[in-house]
């Protein structure tokens, strides 16, 4: 019921104004620390590209191109790097979706410190957040396969109203292994000190392999907001 509510109040202010509007700020925040190794730095960024592409995430990205989705894409490590790969762009159509796909394939891995400050990547967020003052929601993504160990901590840093929604990448199933073996208490470590706001939600990988299927389910799940057409 909430949800549906938020969805029918973003409709009604959607058909009442005249000029385009900006619905959602998105931010996905990638983690490239030292844990991260060249393969596993290419799961990520293809697919991220993958999950723009996918049909039903493309449909609703473009639920309302009057007002559209602006997005940007930045990897974090050490507390001096944060780097935009993508800066922000206005999701309109599957051709700008397709623009940012191309960006991310093309990107190639930038010499960094390989230390990982999730608190420090949540306000380079933040700060980003600031110049999108028109988008009526504003949500940061951090990515992670591991805790923080250097900045401040993510609890302790104010965002000001941004939601923060979270992406645990674990360590892939073996056979036998059950679903939470090796990621429950990286996940329990997000809940407690990365996500922010009550609409905010954890999604989880297990391997930097699912990482594109799981960055499909966050969208769409982002997505439902938008989705508002259908009156049922």
């Amino acid at each position: 019921m909430k949800r549906w509510f938020s969805a029918v109040l973003i409709f009604v202010l959607w058909a009442g104004s005249t000029t385009a509007q900006c619905r959602q700020a998105l931010l996905l925040a990638l983690d490239v620390s030292g844990s991260v190794d060249a393969r596993e730095y290419r799961l990520q960024l293809d697919g991220v590209a993958g999950a723009l592409l996918n049909p039903q995430v493309l449909e609703a990205l473009n639920a309302m191109p009057a007002a559209p989705v602006r997005m940007a894409v930045m990897e974090w490590s050490g507390p001096d790097f944060q780097r935009m790969i993508v800066p922000w762009r206005d999701m309109v159509d599957a051709g700008s979706a397709q623009a940012v796909a191309r960006q991310l394939r093309g990107t190639t891995r930038a010499q960094a410190d390989y230390s990982t400050a999730i608190g420090s990547a949540m306000l380079r967020g933040a700060g980003e957040m600031r110049a999108q003052p028109d988008c009526w929601r504003q949500v940061v993504d951090i990515s992670g396969d591991g805790t923080s160990n250097v900045g401040p901590l993510p609890g302790s840093v104010d965002l000001a109203g941004v939601i923060v929604n979270g992406l645990v990448i674990g360590p892939p199933l073996a056979r036998g292994d059950d679903e939470a073996t090796g990621i429950g208490a990286l996940a329990a470590y997000y809940r407690a000190y990365v996500l922010r706001g009550t609409e905010a939600f954890l999604e989880t990988a297990q391997g930097f392999a699912d990482f594109e299927d799981a960055m499909v389910r966050k969208l769409l799940r982002e997505s439902q907001i938008i989705a508002v057409s259908d009156t049922r």
